[in-house]
């Protein structure tokens, strides 16, 4: 089968590869890909970001296609059926955190950007009947960070006004498409104004250019402050953030692009009951329940451009440079 690998000695760093699937485990199933989605993490492997990265394993963590063969202890009904996968492995037992085991499908494990994928059946979701193949595997890992971030951390709730900051990214713009869905009062920032029209035509109120040094007293004066804030960045971007968060209030992060904060006003957090909350993924329940919110509120997630498996290095250098809108997606 045709996949695309890591391999730190090409000078892309990936490789288009032919390759052979291990046999079929008895608790697997093979799926035929239909298409699959980049996320940064796998350009971060790409770049070398990630600690014990394996050359020859197949990148990928968002992917949908169909059931084509299961393993001797997996329910044969499977077999047909139209499938996303929760790349999520190994959540363990405790709602609260992921066991020391977890990991997330695409490396160590071979990953989606592949013509065929096996993995472990309880991994299987049927795929949601609005979406089409390339916009289902457009969802799994953004659309598990943002709920689990938005909903099991951030107990977000109609009326509450929350500010999703680096509008532009898949989580980011998971997140939007949520809290708007949820009833809440919707804010974005980011560098590019053609990302905040975008995120004011999907039903937010406002956007502000984080590159504007008076953006945090635009946001104050126009919001009142903001109940939640969901965020990517941190780094010395947090101060800002504590500016604008309410007495009372949550700062949620479910990454830190821009590093550690160099200081941390911690008088202002305590005095003001700030919650700062790390959040990573999520567990299965949250899985299963973001997929029931996305059935039930027909949440279409945006997508970038769509290219052939062959055309990945395109999609891996667009992700590079940051002007996606939108996931980057594979047609398999």
């Amino acid at each position: 089968m045709k996949a695309v690998v890591l391999d730190s000695q090409h000078p892309d760093k990936i490789r288009l590869a032919a390759m052979n699937l291990p046999t079929l485990g008895v608790n697997e199933a093979k799926i035929k890909i239909h298409a699959a989605a980049l996320n940064h993490r796998d350009q971060w492997c790409r770049e070398g970001k990630y600690p014990n990265l394996t050359d020859a394993v197949v990148l990928g963590s968002d992917g949908a296609g169909v059931v084509i063969a299961v393993g001797n202890e997996v329910d044969s009904s499977w077999i047909g059926k139209e499938v996303i996968i929760n790349p999520a492995i190994h959540w363990g037992n405790n709602s609260r955190v992921q066991d020391r085991n977890f990991r997330i499908l695409g490396m160590p494990d071979h990953g989606t950007f592949a013509e065929y994928l096996h993995v472990d059946a309880d991994r299987l979701h049927t795929k949601p009947e609005h979406l089409d193949f390339e916009r289902a595997a457009a969802l799994p890992l953004a659309g598990l960070t943002a709920y689990r971030a938005l909903v099991y951390h951030g107990k977000v709730k109609k009326g509450d006004k929350v500010l999703i900051t680096g509008y532009g990214g898949g989580v980011a713009q998971m997140a939007v498409q949520f809290a708007v869905a949820m009833g809440a009062e919707v804010y974005v920032n980011s560098g590019e104004k053609s990302k905040i029209d975008k995120a004011i035509a999907m039903g937010v109120k406002a956007g502000f250019d984080y590159q504007e040094a008076s953006w945090p007293k635009q946001a104050l004066d126009m919001s009142g402050g903001f109940d939640l804030i969901v965020d990517s960045a941190m780094g010395d971007t947090l101060s800002n953030l504590l500016d604008v968060v309410r007495p009372g209030g949550s700062i949620v992060f479910y990454g830190a692009t821009l590093g550690n904060p160099s200081q941390l006003n911690a008088r202002k957090v305590f005095w003001n009951q700030i919650r700062i909350q790390g959040s990573t993924m999520g567990s299965d329940q949250d899985f299963s329940d973001m997929l029931l919110f996305v059935n039930g509120k027909k949440i279409v997630p945006q997508i970038d451009s769509v290219r052939p498996l062959e055309n990945a290095l395109e999609a891996f250098e667009k992700m590079a440079s940051g002007n996606q809108m939108g996931k980057l997606v594979l047609k398999v």
